[in-house]
């Protein structure tokens, strides 16, 4: 028997937790693999560094936390509505996006009192050796924020801003690459205590960026183009499975001293944002916490440590709608 088939019989009997009751336990978890406690201002992306695996592994395993399988279609191949797919690399790829992008005819604003629906799909760790034997469970993966949310306005923090202070500073980041890349490290600053390089810190705060709904197309064509110019990034040039199904172009950059690589996932249809994976990049044996018990999970290359889909997003009028 598996050490994941070990791990998940444990908790065979177990009623699936929902969203809001696994929200604190995780993040306790990844402030104990992290050895630390995280400033508030990297909590806005959990998925930080050297946590990815571990929190997958030992999340995933002991607290069964996957949704199942979304019901969105595969798409069929990677001639899309967006033209033939140029993979070749970031600035041939991600200059496509941004070219497709600004023929677009930007949507409204949304009005203060409109709420922001998505819905998300959280995949289980993938070994790279297979694990025919993984279990499922589900919980409600939908949900509504205020397009105005006045009580993370007034908080002020980095990572607990609305949504609308999110797409007014997408608007006015800068057409210069260099310029807005800088905005974005402003925005989304490595916590004191969090060693982070420039690239690890500029490639997270423009997926936090992206991850962010509604963005107008020309802002969001702006981040792609400044993407582009970040120190170790790359195209992965076969389209990826997200943890919906769906077939998806990655935009990835190795995390240094992590044995991973992040990959911020995009839609072949309209290169919108489809989701985030963390991948191993190399064999190695995932050291617990001290004091924390369970088994060191050994990673393989391959292994998807983390995978999460967006499968829908849109502007309603009230909580509780869904386009």
């Amino acid at each position: 028997m598996d050490e994941m088939t070990q791990l998940r019989e444990l908790r065979a009997g177990a009623p699936a937790p929902d969203r809001s009751a696994l929200a604190p336990g995780r993040q306790r978890l990844t402030d104990a693999i992290a050895g630390k406690r995280q400033g508030r201002r990297l909590r806005a992306d959990w998925r930080i560094a050297s946590l990815g695996a571990a929190v997958a592994v030992t999340v995933a395993a002991l607290l069964g936390t996957q949704l199942l399988d979304a019901s969105d279609p595969r798409s069929t191949g990677p001639a899309t509505v967006a033209g033939d797919l140029d993979l070749s690399g970031p600035a041939q790829t991600l200059g496509r996006a941004a070219d497709f992008l600004e023929d677009l005819t930007p949507p409204p604003e949304p009005r203060d009192d409109q709420w922001i629906y998505t819905r998300q799909v959280i995949g289980q760790p993938e070994p790279a050796t297979g694990d025919a034997q993984r279990g499922k469970v589900q919980y409600d993966p939908d949900s509504w924020t205020p397009y105005g949310n006045a009580a993370a306005e007034k908080d002020g923090s980095d990572d607990d801003r609305s949504a609308r202070q999110i797409y007014r500073a997408a608007n006015a980041l800068p057409a210069d690459p260099a310029a807005l890349l800088a905005e974005v490290r402003d925005l989304y600053p490595s916590g004191a205590d969090t060693p982070e390089s420039e690239g690890a810190q500029t490639f997270r705060g423009l997926g936090v960026l992206m991850e962010s709904y509604p963005l107008a197309p020309a802002a969001l064509a702006r981040i792609y183009r400044a993407m582009a110019t970040v120190p170790g990034v790359e195209i992965t040039d076969h389209l990826v499975e997200d943890a919906a199904g769906r077939e998806a172009i990655a935009v990835t950059r190795e995390e240094e001293g992590t044995h991973q690589r992040r990959e911020l996932l995009l839609s072949p249809y309209d290169y919108s944002y489809a989701g985030l994976r963390f991948v191993v990049a190399e064999d190695h044996e995932m050291k617990l916490p001290e004091g924390t018990e369970g088994i060191d999970p050994k990673l393989t290359a391959g292994d998807i440590t983390l995978t999460e889909a967006r499968t829908a997003a849109a502007v309603v009028d009230a909580e509780g709608d869904k386009p």
